[in-house]
């Protein structure tokens, strides 16, 4: 046991060896520690003074402040990252519609924003918005401390907290961010700037700041503002509108002329301040700068191109051609930027809902039932298928359906033309199995009221049993009469024979190959020639147009350019293809301009010389229609009832106040021909 004893005795005595010799070693290091340790409340001191720090202690608490930001800063800067994608309200842009001459006609989106490319941009405008707002944009870090701390004292004092901040800081707030003065959206602002500015050339990062920034009266980017202040692209700037337009970026509602004196003052001297810059920074020269003695006065603010009026029926025309005949998704269109040049002309849509609009005058549907309900369309085509006017209802915000494409109004005897051009081009056959015989505009058919209608076997019966006869208006009985009187007197009863001579079938294919859409043509029975389709106002105008063009048929077309953000889009155009021989489309001519000159059309003479065309009641005096045409352009109008509940079609009887007894209407003439009586058509 005293063995063990001793033995254990000498393990302690090594044990308390070491540790002493470990206290030795530490004794300086707890010494250095023990004078560094602040003694706080300090000792030999007395009353306050006992609380006031010693310098080393105010020193220990800054470096361990410092210490404690500076690991923060670096883990915040570490876990920020640029964004993948930017806001939805960054990218969105509207999509702008142009009329024929290149005005713009309309806007659609929920932000009136087009993007352009930087190179599109003159570049001293470019100088003018870096020499207002950041002009060491292209050497700078893409940061301003000293700016980010001006913008976090004011914060912080409640001041204002705009400005202090770079190009690339203020792009990314736009493209990535929100609008919301905070310090963590200060300090992640910073963040992604200096990220985005070692991942963006600069020029990519002014394009995107120069297309998100706002600019006063609806407008984002500096194309959209070029066209809001000056009316033009921005292409087309100078250095001192430029100048004007970068004044607003510190604040549009400050800087717009057009909303008072005070605006304009300091819009003059922030203008004048910008170009006196740009000469300081070298990017304008002393002699350019003299030019620039006159205040670039922008135009007054345009009025918001809506879609009310016949606006929206054109926007949805030319949307669903673009839709039709581009390879341009719905949901790359719903993105925005795209620029739409359509066929429509301004003067000629004007003129069209004046004459509409003085023939509505002439109803009461207040005090007439028969007045109620009542719905005009029209369409003006152009020989070579430019659809260059329309009227598709009151007013798009109140009645969105277009009825100018609309296809449930019977067109009457105005389909008549199109009968006579398929017996002229394919000739009729009167018995089963015979040769087809050739007729001519003096081919004589039998013109009396109530004639029964022949097949090849005999009359034809309809379906209760009964003969079926043509009857002619006002029961007139005319005789033998030539195909051509016959369609220029628009007479029943050898137009709805023709028909059955030359073949329903055959009849149908002409029509469409005039112009109209087989999904709008009736059914294939005697009446069929007499108009039970219904060919929308558009293509009536087409089929019409096709006899103007000496046969030569050319489907309608609504858009004549396409671009996204400057870049030309694909967009197919039809090409002209023979309809009808030359010389049967010089017969159904001749016939329409006889129909004006002494016919059933000639309520339209006094559009003037070269009027051709047909007026037409549809079956059951459901519908009225003119169409025709004069020199190149063709136009159908159409005057219909519908009942809004059951969207029934409703007779036209006593419209206007006219006798029962009176069929169809005198207004659809009288609307083409103030319309085509116009200069110019």
């Amino acid at each position: 046991m005293a063995g063990k004893r001793g033995q254990s005795g000498s393990y302690i005595s090594k044990y308390s060896a070491s540790a002493q010799g470990r206290r030795r070693r530490d004794a300086p290091r707890r010494a250095l520690l023990k004078r560094l340790r602040p003694a706080y409340p300090r000792p030999g001191r007395t009353g306050a003074r006992r609380w006031i720090p010693s310098w080393r202690q105010a020193l220990g608490l800054l470096g361990t402040v410092v210490g404690a930001l500076a690991v923060t800063v670096g883990c915040l800067y570490a876990t920020t990252e640029i964004p993948e994608d930017l806001n939805a309200f960054a990218t969105q842009q509207d999509n702008v519609y142009y009329w024929a001459d290149g005005s713009e006609m309309a806007r659609t989106g929920p932000v009136d924003r087009q993007d352009t490319a930087l190179d599109k941009v003159p570049e001293k405008v470019r100088w003018a918005a870096l020499a207002a707002e950041n002009e060491t944009f292209y050497s700078d870090s893409g940061v301003s401390p000293s700016g980010m701390m001006r913008a976090v004292t004011r914060m912080v004092t409640g001041g204002d907290t705009q400005g202090g901040s770079t190009i690339t800081q203020q792009y990314v707030k736009n493209a990535y961010l929100n609008q919301q003065q905070t310090l963590s959206r200060k300090l992640t602002e910073m963040f992604i700037a200096i990220k985005l500015d070692n991942r963006m050339s600069k020029d990519d990062i002014l394009e995107g700041y120069l297309n998100t920034s706002w600019y006063g009266r609806g407008s984002y980017g500096i194309q959209r503002a070029a066209h809001a202040y000056y009316g033009k692209d921005v292409s087309k700037l100078n250095v001192s509108e430029g100048a004007f337009l970068a004044s607003l970026l510190k604040g549009a509602a400050l800087y717009d002329p057009a909303a008072g004196a005070k605006n304009h003052e300091r819009a003059v001297e922030r203008w004048e301040w910008i170009l006196d810059r740009m000469v300081a920074i070298g990017k304008l020269s002393p002699k350019e700068r003299a030019t620039y003695t006159r205040f670039p006065e922008p135009q007054a603010p345009p009025r918001p191109a809506g879609l009310n009026g016949q606006t929206g029926y054109l926007v949805d025309t030319a949307r669903a051609y673009v839709r039709a005949h581009t390879e341009v998704s719905d949901a790359d269109f719903d993105l925005g930027g795209y620029q739409i040049r359509t066929t429509f002309d301004k003067g000629r849509v004007a003129d069209l809902t004046k004459a509409v609009g003085q023939a509505r005058a002439k109803l009461d549907p207040e005090s007439r039932e028969a007045d109620k309900n009542v719905r005009i369309a029209a369409a003006s085509v152009t020989t070579d298928g430019r659809i260059v006017a329309l009227h598709g209802g009151p007013d798009y915000l109140k009645q969105g359906f277009n009825d100018a494409n609309s296809t449930v109004v019977p067109a009457g005897t105005t389909f008549a033309p199109f009968v006579y051009a398929a017996a002229l081009r394919d000739g009729i056959q009167r018995e089963r199995g015979g040769t087809r015989s050739p007729v001519t505009p003096a081919t004589v058919y039998n013109g009396d009221d109530k004639v029964a209608v022949r097949t090849p076997e005999g009359p034809y019966w309809d379906r209760s049993g009964k003969i079926v006869k043509a009857v002619n208006d006002s029961n007139k009985s005319w005789g033998k009469i030539t195909l051509k009187e016959a369609v220029s007197q628009s007479v029943n009863s050898p137009v709805m024979q023709l028909g059955m001579d030359v073949g329903l079938d055959r009849v149908g294919k002409a029509a469409v190959d005039c112009g109209l859409l087989a999904e709008s043509l009736g059914s294939k029975v005697p009446a069929f020639s007499l108009g039970t389709s219904t060919p929308s106002p558009i293509r009536m105008a087409v089929g019409y147009a096709t006899f103007a063009a000496k046969g030569m048929h050319t489907e309608p077309y609504s858009v004549t350019a396409l671009s996204r953000n400057g870049d030309a889009v694909r967009v197919d155009k039809p090409t002209a293809t023979r309809a009808l021989p030359a010389s049967a489309a010089r017969a159904v001519d001749d016939a329409l301009r006889d129909a004006v000159q002494r016919g059933s059309g000639s309520a339209a003479k006094a559009a003037g010389a070269g009027a051709a065309g047909k007026a037409g009641t549809g079956p059951d005096n459901k519908s009225a229609w003119f169409a025709g045409y004069r020199g190149t352009t063709a136009t159908a109008v159409s005057l219909f009832r519908i009942d809004p509940a059951s969207q029934e079609v409703l007779p036209l009887d006593g419209l206007g106040g006219a006798p029962a007894s009176v069929r169809g209407s005198t207004h659809p003439a009288d609307i083409w021909t103030q319309y085509m009586g116009r200069p110019g058509s």
